[in-house]
């Protein structure tokens, strides 16, 4: 085997090749003894190991000179040992070659066995393992688990009992040892002389001290968790030292460190995970500077753990009160002995100085609570915090504030300024980004009618569900809801139990404000939407429903104020009332009309009330927003369909001073008016005025008022303005509510703003309407007709003239152009009475100015005028149901004025100051020849002339 050493490395076995050069090898002739010579002739130091160098050996034996022919014969030596021991390998190896075939085949069918074998075990394997898990491990796990519990169960009632032997042995041996330290401290006291004694007593007092510490660390605990019966044992361990009053003292100390500790440790765990890394800085920080770290997503969670943690502490000194309330009635009355009126003396001392410590700790307390909440609470701008997230923050801390008034009967001025700054702040923030979307859907509102049934009312709406639960508004939401989910009192009896009655064993009332945040969203929170798809049916009609329906039979058959199907048919008179006192002709007939920016608002003053119900301290910042986004439609609406001086100016009384006033005050206290604008631009105050104020609303480019075939956008006026009119009256249901969270001192402006801006509401129908009724009817054409009408005739005429009948052709087309609107939005009889009013006295006031351009008039053309007016009056009131026809004295004064005298016609310029300069000036010429002369017409004149005076 040694000799394989000197055969080149191969790995694994040698190939077929290698085999037959051994081969060759071996048949090479050689005498076999020779051959044994060779191989010993090799010297020993050949099989040493394999680490052997020959090379170097062979050249280490080189002599200093060097022969050729010595080395060629030492060469010749070294290759008959190589293939001698060559041959001798390749024999080796060619007598084992048939056992190495036979073996490598066993070798290949073992190995294919194996590979088979190792298949089975697979698939056993895998077999045997869902068969342990299905079958094994499933029954008997659970027969282990069965019996694990079973003797755990019973290893927990004998740890308890021990537990509870240990405990009771390990109090037995602390108040011992407490009883035992006294009773020698005592009797060394009296043998301190010995000074093997003083060194005892030395020792027992350190054993005191180390006690009182205990006693102190334990007394800490309980402010936290407070547990009778450790505050118990705690309380005796204090009398036996007689330091009942140090204990009050230190607990008081305690707690107050507990509050510093708690919302620290809060606040900073909320820090960290918001700021998401390891650094150590906030943990030296002070509590104010930590409180500006809280983000706005971590606020809320944040402020609602701290008042958890807040809450806790209170609750144990609440309880800490009442233990000692009790142990002060467990106590038996003082006896008569004498020996023992000092000691009962002293313990009276004692209960007395910790009730008024108890009392006053109170107040000190509560008075840290608010520092710490109020810190936090203006640590962060909330300005811009969502509306939601917003009102939780304000119902936390007001049932943080009921949690203080039933703690220590405080009114929380702390919180309540500290929350009124921040809700002022949030309020004028949020109040100017409605402001802005109001002027966004104003710009956008096309005035198109939102269709509602006729019971709708805001009460249906989300926003004003709370209006609907009798509570009083003085108390919060969640007090509401604390109420009436968990009052466990009959209904006979209407005591509430306190926060701290109800919470005083388990629960917290901050983690049931959390717990009902969602159903409080839904039911006072939410922000737009119905409550269920019934709701919304019952709010939003369907108009296809009997749109197959003639609208003559839905008159007949439905009572337009009841709803209800009359007993008998109506009569035609009936029926052309109807038609003419409300122009709806669809069967919405009673249905409020409103747009989709009318409920927005509503919605939006449905929000602010809800804020101002939370928090009264801001009631006065909310009402005045309230009434702002009331004035800004209003201005909105006139703006849009009221605002046009051309016809502004010619109609007399058009505008009240009322409502004069009132545009303006909106326009200087609310509108930003943009540079050449004329005078208005004055009013636009300095920056921080401006930022108040909103630009005035523009009218959407979709909305046509120019074209006369739907009376110069008629229907989109009767929208917008009756949708403000239905506006106001929500504004007054809500009057009452608003005036009970209105502070004393700020209800005149409350009072005002309803008296001066709601109640105008309905005033804007006539300057709105107005602009509809100057174009409706071609009044130019009637002056031309009426100019070219002879009337200085001599006889009495029989016959009208014919401007009477286009008149009356042109109101009646307006009659016809006005139904084809009601088909499509209803016209209110207020609004169509308006309508008649306003054309009828265009009407009657264009006739006086045509009587007044007449040149030349006999009496029997006054009694032409009368007749033509006449007839004109008898058509009319058959068009419309308005009686008296107004302006009609107007117009009939003016003719029969023709026939005054001189003395009559002075008095008559002097008391009818509603006819022009013109028009009493061409009467007066007119008369000229016929009853006046020459020197009354300048008396006359004059007279006129005196009245115009003063307004120029």
């Amino acid at each position: 085997s040694q000799s394989l050493r000197f055969l080149p490395s191969h790995e694994g076995v040698p190939a077929t090749g290698c085999f037959e050069e051994m081969r060759e090898m071996r048949e090479q002739p050689i005498d076999p003894q020779a051959e044994q010579e060779i191989i010993n002739s090799i010297q020993e130091v050949y099989y040493s190991n394999d680490s052997f160098d020959m090379v170097q050996h062979e050249l280490e034996k080189l002599p200093p000179e060097l022969n050729l022919q010595e080395l060629e014969e030492y060469r010749d030596k070294l290759k008959r040992q190589q293939a001698a021991v060559s041959k001798k390998v390749a024999d080796l190896i060619l007598e084992k070659q048939p056992s190495y075939v036979k073996e490598l085949e066993r070798v290949t069918s073992l190995q294919t066995n194996l590979q088979l074998a190792a298949v089975i075990c697979t698939n056993a394997r895998r077999q045997l393992s869902i068969s342990k898990e299905d079958f094994t491990e499933a029954s008997l796990g659970l027969l282990a688990n069965q019996r694990r519990r079973h003797l755990l169960t019973g290893l927990l009632k004998s740890l308890r009992t021990i537990k509870t032997l240990s405990g009771s042995y390990l109090r037995f041996l602390f108040l011992v040892c407490v009883s035992l330290c006294l009773e020698c401290q005592k009797a060394a006291s009296t043998f301190k002389h010995y000074s093997c004694i003083s060194e005892l007593n030395s020792k027992l007092q350190d054993t005191l001290e180390q006690i009182e510490e205990q006693l102190d660390v334990a007394l800490s605990k309980t402010c936290k968790h407070f547990d009778v019966s450790h505050y118990t044992r705690v309380q005796l361990a204090y009398t036996l030292l007689e330091k009942t009053q140090t204990a009050m003292d230190q607990l008081h100390m305690h707690f107050t460190q507990a509050i510093h500790n708690t919302v620290f440790q809060v606040v900073l765990g909320y820090v960290e995970l918001c700021a998401g890394n390891a650094d150590t800085k906030f943990q030296k920080m002070q509590y104010k500077d930590l409180c500006t770290h809280i983000t706005q997503d971590s606020y809320v969670p944040c402020l609602s753990d701290l008042c958890k943690a807040l809450w806790e502490v209170m609750l144990s000194y609440h309880r800490t009160m009442q233990w000692h309330e009790e142990q002060d009635k467990e106590e038996a009355p003082p006896t008569t002995v004498a020996s023992e009126g000092s000691e009962m003396l002293e313990a009276a001392v004692d209960h007395s100085y910790v009730k008024k410590k108890l009392e006053h700790g109170l107040t000190r307390i509560w008075q840290e609570v608010q520092l710490k909440v109020k810190a936090y609470l203006l640590g962060t701008d909330m300005s811009n915090f969502k509306y939601d997230d917003f009102i939780v923050v304000l119902d936390v801390i007001s049932r943080l504030m009921q949690v203080g008034e039933e703690f220590c009967g405080s009114k929380s001025e702390l919180l309540q300024e500290s929350i009124k700054r921040q809700s002022v702040n949030y309020f004028k923030n949020y109040h100017r980004t409605r402001l802005e979307e109001l002027r966004m859907f104003l710009e956008n509102e096309t005035w198109e009618l939102c269709p509602v049934k006729s019971n709708f009312n805001i009460a249906q709406l989300h926003e004003f569900k709370f209006m609907g639960q009798s509570r009083s508004p003085s108390v919060s939401p969640s007090r509401q809801v604390l109420s009436s989910q968990d009052q466990v009192l009959s209904s006979q009896d209407q005591e509430v139990l306190s926060l701290f009655q109800h919470f005083s064993q388990e629960g917290n009332p901050f983690e049931r404000h959390i717990d009902n945040k969602d159903e409080e969203t839904e039911d006072v929170l939410a922000s737009n939407g119905y409550e269920s798809d019934e709701l919304e049916k019952c709010v939003y009609q369907d108009y296809d429903s009997d749109s197959d329906v003639p609208d003559e039979l839905k008159q007949d058959y439905v009572d337009e104020q009841t709803g209800d199907v009359p007993l008998k048919s109506a009569s035609r008179e009936t029926l052309r009332s109807r038609k003419k006192s409300d122009y709806s002709l669809n069967k919405g007939s009673n249905a409020p009309i409103l747009t989709n920016t009318t409920l927005n608002v509503i919605r939006l003053v449905g929000k602010y009330i809800q804020m101002m119900n939370i928090l009264k301290p801001i009631a006065f910042d909310v009402i005045h927003c309230v009434s702002q986004l009331f004035d800004y439609y209003l201005y909105a609406v006139y703006t849009f369909f009221g605002r046009n001086d051309m016809y502004e100016s010619s109609g007399p009384g058009l505008i009240s001073s009322r409502l004069r006033t009132t545009l303006n005050r909106i326009q200087e206290s609310l509108i930003q008016m943009s540079l050449g604008e004329g005078s208005a631009s004055v009013h636009g105050g300095p920056g921080e005025d401006r930022k108040e104020k909103v630009p005035s609303p523009h009218l959407s480019q979709l909305v046509v008022l120019t074209a006369s075939e739907t009376l110069y956008g008629l229907a989109q006026r009767v929208v917008a303005t009756e949708s403000l009119v239905f506006l106001a009256e929500q504004f007054e249901f809500l009057q009452s509510h608003l005036d009970t969270m209105m502070p004393a001192a700020k209800k005149p402006f409350l009072q005002q703003f309803y008296s001066q801006t709601v109640s105008t509401a309905s005033e804007l129908r006539k300057p709105i309407y107005w602009v509809v009724a100057a174009k409706a009817l071609d009044y130019e054409q009637m002056l031309l007709l009426m100019a070219g009408v002879k009337w200085d005739i001599r006889e009495i005429m029989s016959q009208h003239n014919v401007y009477v009948d286009v008149l009356l052709k042109e109101f009646e087309e307006f009659n016809k152009r006005l139904g084809d609107v009601s088909r499509h939005v209803r016209v209110p009889l207020p609004v169509s009475n308006v309508l008649w009013e306003h054309c009828i006295r265009l009407a009657n006031r264009t006739l006086v100015e045509g009587y007044g351009n007449v040149k030349k008039c006999s009496n029997e053309g006054r009694a032409l005028m009368q007749l033509d007016f006449q007839q004109f009056l008898m058509k009319l009131e058959k068009l419309t149901d308005m009686r008296p026809i107004p302006d009609k004295d107007f117009v009939e004064t003016y003719i029969k004025a023709y026939y005054l005298t001189e003395n009559d016609m002075e008095q008559f310029i002097k008391n009818h100051r509603e006819y022009s300069m013109k028009q009493l000036a061409n009467l007066v010429n007119v008369c000229l020849g016929s009853h006046i002369n020459k020197k009354a017409r300048q008396k006359l004149l004059a007279a006129i002339d005196d009245i115009d005076r003063p307004k120029r």
